[in-house]
C-alpha cells in the first residue's frame, strides 16, 4: 500500500538568494605580463587566492583584505559544513555557493577601493553569525596581509527587520487545513511508502501579517503519517527545487541514526530515501533536522507520525490533528506586512505568536472542530516547538483518557496535560452537553499570542450535566 497525502495549492513565494548585478567588479580574464611594477607583482602574489572556511554557523576568517585592480580567487571551503552555505557581497557582485562537503571558487577583479559587507544569504545564516567584512585597498594602502581575521559585529536581523516591515502582505491565503489520517484497519504488517516534499509557502499568519513558512507537503503541521506497529515504512523526502536550502526529516518514531536525519540531508531539487521498522506504538513528532534546527522548526517544518498498536486504537466518533508551534517575527508583530524570522528572538525564546496549526484562527471561525453530544472525540496533539512546551487543556471538559507524551498506556480523568516541545499526547473525551469549547495552552498569556482552537458541539441540552440557573450580566458562563 502507498500512503500519500495531498493538499490544495497555495500561492507560494520562492526564498532564493539573489545574484547581484556585478557593480564595481568584473570577472577576471587571463592575466597578461605587461604590468611589471614591484607593487603589482607583490600584491598579486599575496592576493592570488583567499579561502573562507564555513561551518555551522561561522566564517573563518571574517575580515579579509584584497587589492583593487588585481585579480583574486575567492575560495568557499564548505568541506566541514553539514548544510550548504554561500558568500554574497551584493555591492561587489560576488555570489558563490558550496554544498555540504564541497568547495566553491570564483575569480574577480575589484576596481573600487572600499569596505564591503559579505554574508551567507541563506535564510537565518547571517543572523547566527555568518557575515564579515571584505576590504578592497588601493595598491599603495595594501599593507595589511590578506587573510587577516577580525571580529565583526552584526545587527542580528536589524536590516531584515526594517526591510520586512515595508513589504505589504495583501491578498495572501491562509494555510490549508490538515486532517487526521484515517485508521489503518489492517490485521497484518505491510510495506508502507510515504512521500514528503519540503516546500516554501507564503501565507497569512494573522490578519494582515504574512510569513513564508517552510513546510512538509505545503501545510503546518505536515501531514499525519499513520502506520501499524510492525509495518516497514519506506520514506522518501523530496526538497523542492525552489527551496532556499537543505532540509531533512528526523522522526522520533524511527530507531536508527538521527531518526533518519543523518541520511536525509537533502539539497534543493534533491531527494533521499530510507526504510525503517515501526517498532513501538505511540504518537511521534517528526521534524527537519538540518542545522540550524530551531530555525527550521520556527518556519513550520514538523508533523506527527502515529504508530497504531496491532489491534488499533479503540473506536471513537471523530479524530482531529492539532500541533502547537512558536513563531518569532521581525519588527512589531502587530504591524501589517510581510515578516521574516527574527533569530535574536528565537534564541532568546521570546515568541510573538504561539499557534495551533500555524496561524491565528486556523481552528476557529469557519475552521472550528465539530462534534455532537454523545460522541467521543480523539485529538492527536503535538508540539513542534522549537522552544515552548504546552499545558494542553479543553475549557469545560475533562479528558477521559490521556496517552501522555504519545505513549501506548493511558491515564484517566485528566484536566490538563503537559506536552513538551518535541512531544505529543493523545486525548479522548465524550461530549455530554452542547456548546463551544475552547482548546488552549493553559499558560494563558499565550491566548493573546494565538494559542486557541474551538470545538463546536451540537445536540440537545442535558440539564443533569449542566444547567444555567442565573446567568451573569454577559449571559456567558466562564471557565
Amino acid at each position: 500500500m502507498i500512503l500519500s497525502i495531498h493538499h490544495r495549492t497555495l500561492a507560494q513565494a520562492v526564498l532564493a538568494a539573489t545574484i547581484a548585478s556585478g557593480i564595481a567588479c568584473t570577472p577576471i580574464a587571463k592575466t597578461g605580463a605587461k604590468d611589471k611594477s614591484p607593487m603589482a607583482n607583490a600584491t598579486r602574489a599575496k592576493a592570488q587566492e583567499i579561502t573562507f572556511a564555513s561551518t555551522e554557523f561561522k566564517f573563518a576568517p571574517r575580515h579579509m583584505t584584497v587589492v583593487a585592480g588585481q585579480p583574486v580567487t575567492l575560495v568557499l571551503d564548505n568541506s566541514g559544513g553539514a548544510t550548504e552555505h554561500d558568500i554574497t557581497a551584493d555591492e561587489l557582485g560576488v555570489h558563490m555557493r558550496a554544498k555540504a562537503g564541497e568547495i566553491g571558487k570564483g575569480t574577480y577583479t575589484f576596481d573600487k577601493p572600499g569596505t564591503f559587507a559579505f554574508k551567507c544569504s541563506l535564510p537565518g545564516h547571517k543572523e547566527t553569525g555568518m557575515d564579515g567584512i571584505l576590504t578592497v585597498a588601493s595598491g599603495e594602502a595594501a599593507s595589511a596581509d590578506p587573510g587577516t581575521v577580525s571580529a565583526v559585529s552584526d545587527s542580528h536581523g536589524g536590516e531584515a527587520r526594517a526591510r520586512s516591515e515595508a513589504i505589504p502582505a495583501t491578498g495572501l491565503a491562509t494555510l490549508p487545513t490538515v486532517e487526521a489520517a484515517p485508521p489503518v484497519n489492517r490485521k497484518t504488517p505491510a510495506l508502507v511508502q510515504v512521500e514528503l516534499e519540503t516546500k516554501s509557502v507564503t501565507a497569512q499568519m494573522a490578519d494582515g501579517v504574512g510569513y513564508t513558512y517552510w513546510t512538509f507537503n505545503g501545510s503546518v503541521p505536515g501531514p499525519m503519517i499513520r502506520v501499524r506497529q510492525g509495518d516497514t515504512v519506506e520514506l522518501t523526502l523530496k526538497n523542492s527545487l525552489d527551496s532556499p536550502l537543505t532540509h531533512s526529516i528526523d522522526s522520533h518514531g524511527v530507531t536508527g541514526p538521527g531518526g533518519g536525519g543523518k541520511v536525509t540531508q537533502t539539497p534543493p531539487g534533491g531527494r533521499s530515501k530510507f526504510r525503517f521498522k515501526a517498532l513501538k506504538p505511540g504518537a511521534y513528532v517528526y521534524h527537519c533536522a538540518t542545522p540550524m534546527i530551531p530555525q527550521h522548526l520556527a518556519h513550520g517544518l514538523y508533523g506527527l507520525m502515529v504508530v497504531e498498536p496491532p489491534e488499533g486504537w479503540r473506536k471513537v466518533d471523530r479524530e482531529y490533528y492539532v500541533m502547537q508551534g512558536d513563531f518569532y517575527l521581525t519588527g512589531d508583530p502587530a504591524q501589517p506586512g510581510m515578516h521574516e524570522l527574527d533569530v535574536a528572538k528565537l534564541s532568546a525564546e521570546h515568541p510573538d505568536y504561539v499557534l495551533f496549526n500555524g496561524s491565528v484562527g486556523a481552528l476557529s471561525k469557519t475552521h472550528a472542530l465539530n462534534a455532537r453530544v454523545g460522541e467521543t472525540v480523539r485529538i492527536f496533539f503535538g508540539v513542534g516547538g522549537p522552544n515552548i512546551a504546552s499545558s494542553f487543556h479543553a475549557i469545560g471538559e475533562i479528558f477521559d483518557r490521556v496517552y501522555p507524551e504519545g505513549a501506548y498506556d493511558f491515564v484517566q480523568n485528566v484536566q490538563t496535560t503537559f506536552v513538551p516541545a518535541g512531544g505529543s499526547a493523545i486525548v479522548e473525551f465524550k461530549l455530554d452537553t452542547p456548546g463551544s469549547y475552547i482548546l488552549v495552552d493553559h499558560s494563558l498569556s499565550r491566548l493573546a499570542k494565538g494559542a486557541a482552537a474551538f470545538l463546536d458541539v451540537d445536540g440537545p441540552a442535558n440539564s443533569e450535566v449542566f444547567e444555567v440557573l442565573e446567568p451573569g450580566a454577559s449571559g456567558n458562563s466562564g471557565h
